[in-house]
C-alpha cells in the first residue's frame, strides 16, 4: 500500500489554514469523524483510506 504521509500533512495543513473542521470533511464524504481522523493521523491505513484521501486531495485540488 502507497504511503501517504505528504497527502495528509497537505490535507491537515489546507484544513488549518481554510478553518475547515475534520467533523465537517467526514459528513461531506460520509465516513465516521474518529475514522477521517485516524485516516489522516496515520493511525488506520486501509484502501478505504487512501481513497478518501486522494479524492480530498482532487476535490479540494491541494497541490
Amino acid at each position: 500500500m502507497p504511503e501517504t504521509i505528504n497527502g495528509r500533512e497537505k490535507i491537515k495543513a489546507y484544513l488549518d489554514a481554510n478553518d475547515i473542521s475534520i467533523a465537517s470533511l467526514a459528513t461531506m464524504y460520509g465516513v465516521a469523524k474518529q475514522d477521517l481522523a485516524d485516516y489522516l493521523s496515520g493511525r488506520k491505513k486501509n484502501p478505504r483510506g487512501n481513497q478518501i484521501i486522494l479524492k480530498i486531495i482532487s476535490d479540494f485540488k491541494i497541490s
